[in-house]
């Protein structure tokens, strides 16, 4: 049986209406500091309610997706119990009626035209704004106000936001996450390895680092 290298990168697809996805994001950050050795991480975007969009791209909050009320009180369970394990601060465990449409898009915009400082430093604040603070990230003035207290220019986001152009990269990156295989998030891949969940900072090592690890 062939055994499983180590990476220095670790791609993870992800969306910020998603609980799961910012305590993955903690337990990341746990086992980074528990590494001897920088680990780089690729953030990409992700559309957990692309199939309750209609046809003008609005989320139909009607639209049957198979979750009922007794889903969404096993995810708040789970979110409580992770909440707990990681020592997390959430304001909020479910963040149903937020579109993060144009926070994808402001991200998208940031990574292609900003050095990975200024993107990581507003993608932590739209995390945060939304799990801490309760704020809703689909909000063009509330983005803008993320940038700008990350020292970017909040009318570059505004701009962002009314960029249809970003709609058609960010179809055609949920597309290209879908085929790769993605079905749900966070999901974690290190070369052709890949874990869903907010898995604990253990797993992500032996993700990372090899079969060995």
């Amino acid at each position: 049986m062939s055994q499983q290298a180590a990476t220095d990168t670790l791609v993870v697809y992800s969306d910020y209406v998603c609980p799961f996805c910012y305590l993955g994001r903690a337990s990341l950050e746990r086992y980074r500091e528990q590494r001897d050795d920088s680990l780089d991480v690729e953030w990409r975007v992700f559309d957990l309610r692309g199939g309750k969009r209609d046809d003008d791209g609005e989320i139909d909050h009607d639209a049957d997706d198979g979750k009922d009320e007794e889903y969404y009180e096993q995810a708040r369970q789970n979110v409580e119990r992770l909440r707990e394990r990681y020592d997390v601060e959430m304001s909020i465990d479910l963040s149903r009626d937020v579109d993060s449409w144009n926070a994808n898009k402001a991200a998208v915009h940031l990574r292609q035209t900003h050095d990975a400082d200024d993107a990581r430093a507003f993608h932590h604040a739209v995390f945060d704004a939304l799990w801490q603070d309760a704020r809703d990230i689909g909000n063009p003035d509330v983005l803008a106000d993320l940038a700008e207290d990350v020292g970017l220019d909040p009318d570059e986001i505004r701009d962002a936001v009314d960029d249809d152009g970003l709609d058609t990269e960010l179809r055609e990156r949920f597309d290209a996450a879908r085929r790769a295989g993605v079905r749900g998030v966070p999901t974690f891949a290190a070369d052709e390895h890949a874990a869903s969940g907010a898995i604990p900072p253990e797993q992500l090592r032996r993700l990372v680092e090899g079969s060995n690890a």
